[in-house]
């Protein structure tokens, strides 16, 4: 059988314009489907490509496709209009479409990345994080006329999409990939799902296939309340724990309206402390609460992570945890898919071990999703808590040994280990390991810098580095922000590399860029305005702008007497009057820091400023060339920051920076 072609596929609608545009994402071939005052659809040609293509678009499973089936009956623009409003405003699903204006939406051969990507982000915004080589925004109001001169633009700006759609789609090709896989294997299309959709239908299957009863979506009232049931193992021996663990036996979960369960206040808001670290209680989890640290191993000391292998997943199995709506069926099938998991990853069939794993880390973010059949907040608050008690159970036990532990999060410790007590470790692990029939996996590190626990700089004995939160790699998940500095903060501090140094060695203007969402839209050009101004500054503002308070006291008229107001009023009108002429950017906005640059980016809706936007130059077009006003000292300034923020005592006094910045 012939291999059909991908291609991407994206629409525009107005009330007097329609266009459909697809692109070939291999040739770069482009159709461009219009339909305005004498132009008509070719609705003959459409029809064939969503019946021979596979089909790629973003949000195209509840906008794109059923606009263009509804289309393909001939309808008008003005028609489409109101539909496409429908969609937008009413937030109408397929079925409901269907429903509504009478239109069948056929099964085709489409893949929507919306679910597929990590996240909640546009599609501008991932364009941004994938580095696509525009990012623009809708050149025309949603309820504008198009005349012919605008026609033209609206191409232009589908067309970008197109592109955006198809680099999200490469930034993708490994789920895709795997999402292939697992559709074969379970018969069914999972090809647009995240990953816990994906767990939600394989095990939703499974499970009928097992019992012959369809799953169906259980109801917890709002205002359910409940116990957590302490486990037989968890026990402690400090006056500290002992007084946590009744607070926890005690602790009343409630669930809230939205389905969720909300941490009883007394647990939420308690500090534990054991040796010199406080720790602190949540739903996602146990946190240690250093801030700005440095750990260094040296040849006294060993820098240990301990992480517990399948925590959660051996949470579930070892308490024999269930949704007491689905019964035992549920361990059933969850243990066959962990134990294939296992298998497979010992047998080194990383396919199938990646795609169980989606299936198993998708599925407890259903536990908590009061729309899902897998439902069950019990469950969902015996899996967490049980975490973070017996995780406090590790701790204590270390501490009590005489041994610091300097970190903790969610899943795992770090524990700052003498040498010669390496040995009494060990088997303090390995006595808990046996209480609690987990298992722990080791890291040793030669440093650990540490903003605090969810942002650090973690580097292995083998000169690996392990980059989390806001200095992790920037993906589909994370917008990027000046990544250089990270990298010349981290070449610093693990190879002694000057920041200088790395920051001119390169010439990747992606590495600069900052990429984020502006709600509202975002306008750039100079402006004073600044809500926190003193009131001294608004006059003098008013004052040069040839303002005077006139007719009495606290009344501002302009120079020719046309306008007049109270002061901040005045004041918010001078210089916003500034933006006038100012460049819109959108609402997705990308820039790097440019050499001798005043200029700052402002939210359209009220000129405030956008973070650190000052000195910020747009880069909305990738250039050929790197650019020659970057500004390198900013980003080596960004880089020290950095460095302080970890608490390396190196550079804590500006005074030993000079040679850096």
């Amino acid at each position: 059988m012939k291999e059909k072609k991908v291609v991407v596929l994206d629409v525009e609608c107005y009330r007097d314009y329609f266009e459909v545009g697809v692109r070939n994402i291999e040739t770069g071939n482009t159709l461009v489907f219009e339909q305005y005052d004498g132009v008509s659809l070719d609705r003959e040609l459409l029809a064939k490509v969503l019946r021979l293509c596979q089909i790629i678009t973003f949000n195209g499973a509840t906008y794109d496709i059923p606009m263009v089936y509804y289309a393909l009956t001939g309808v008008s623009n003005l028609q489409l209009k109101r539909a496409s409003d429908a969609i937008i405003q009413q937030n109408l699903k397929p079925w409901e479409f269907e429903r509504t204006f009478g239109v069948r939406i056929p099964k085709i051969d489409h893949i929507d990345l919306i679910e597929v990507a990590p996240g909640q982000a546009s599609l501008k915004i991932y364009g941004g994080r994938v580095h696509t080589q525009r990012m623009q925004d809708l050149p025309v109001e949603p309820d504008a006329s198009i005349t012919p001169e605008l026609r033209p633009q609206l191409v232009s700006y589908n067309g970008n999409d197109l592109n955006a759609t198809k680099d999200l789609r490469t930034g993708l090709i490994k789920q895709l990939e795997l999402r292939e896989r697992m559709s074969e294997e379970y018969g069914m299309d999972l090809r647009s799902k995240s990953d816990a959709q994906i767990a939600e239908a394989v095990i939703k299957s499974q499970l009928e296939r097992l019992s012959g009863v369809r799953p169906e979506r259980p109801k917890f009232p709002a205002g359910t309340s409940f116990n957590y049931q302490v486990p037989d193992f968890i026990s402690y021996t400090t006056p500290v724990m002992l007084e946590v663990l009744e607070m926890v036996r005690n602790a009343k979960f409630v669930v809230e309206s939205n389905g969720s369960v909300a941490m009883p206040d007394e647990l939420s808001d308690a500090k534990v402390v054991m040796g010199g670290s406080i720790y602190r209680m949540g739903i996602g989890g146990l946190h240690s609460s250093e801030s700005s640290v440095t750990h260094i191993a040296d040849d006294d000391t060993l820098l240990i992570d301990r992480d517990v292998a399948s925590y959660y997943p051996f949470i579930i199995l070892g308490q024999g945890l269930y949704p007491k709506h689905l019964g035992p069926a549920f361990l059933k099938v969850y243990k066959s898919i962990v134990d294939r998991r296992l298998k497979a990853k010992r047998a080194g069939d990383k396919v199938t071990a990646e795609s169980l794993k989606i299936t198993i880390n998708g599925s407890f973010g259903k536990f908590g999703s009061k729309w899902s059949c897998l439902y069950s907040p019990h469950l969902m608050i015996q899996v967490t808590i049980t975490g973070q008690l017996a995780l406090l159970m590790l701790i204590e036990m270390i501490e009590e040994a005489g041994i610091p532990v300097v970190s903790a999060n969610t899943d795992g410790v770090v524990i700052k280990c003498p040498k010669d007590r390496l040995d009494d470790l060990n088997a303090i692990v390995a006595e808990w390991e046996r209480r609690t029939t987990f298992e722990t996996e080791e890291t040793q590190y030669s440093a650990l810098y540490s903003r605090d626990v969810n942002n650090y700089i973690a580097v292995k004995t083998d000169g690996k580095v392990k980059l989390k939160g806001a200095y992790a790699e920037p993906g589909l998940q994370k917008n990027p922000a000046n990544q250089i500095a990270i990298a010349a903060a981290v070449d610093a501090l693990t190879k002694g590399v000057p920041v200088e140094q790395t920051l001119a060695a390169c010439k990747d203007i992606t590495k600069f860029v900052t990429v984020r969402q502006v709600n509202g839209g975002a306008v750039y050009g100079h402006c004073e305005f600044d809500p926190k101004a003193k009131v001294a500054e608004k006059k003098a503002i008013l004052a040069r702008e040839g303002w005077h308070e006139w007719p009495e006291p606290g009344v501002w008229t302009n120079e020719d007497y046309t306008l007049s107001m109270n002061r901040d009023e005045a004041y918010k009108h001078v210089t916003q009057a500034q933006l006038k002429d100012a460049r819109y950017l959108g609402k997705a906005v990308r820039w790097y820091y440019g050499i001798g640059e005043t200029r700052d980016i402002r939210y359209k809706t009220n000129s405030n400023t956008v973070s650190r936007s000052r000195g910020a130059v747009p880069l909305m077009d990738l250039p050929e060339e790197f650019p020659t006003d970057v500004d390198l000292s900013w980003y080596a300034r960004e880089a020290v920051s950095i460095m302080r923020d970890v608490g390396h005592p190196a550079y804590q006094w500006d005074a030993k920076l000079d040679h850096l910045i």
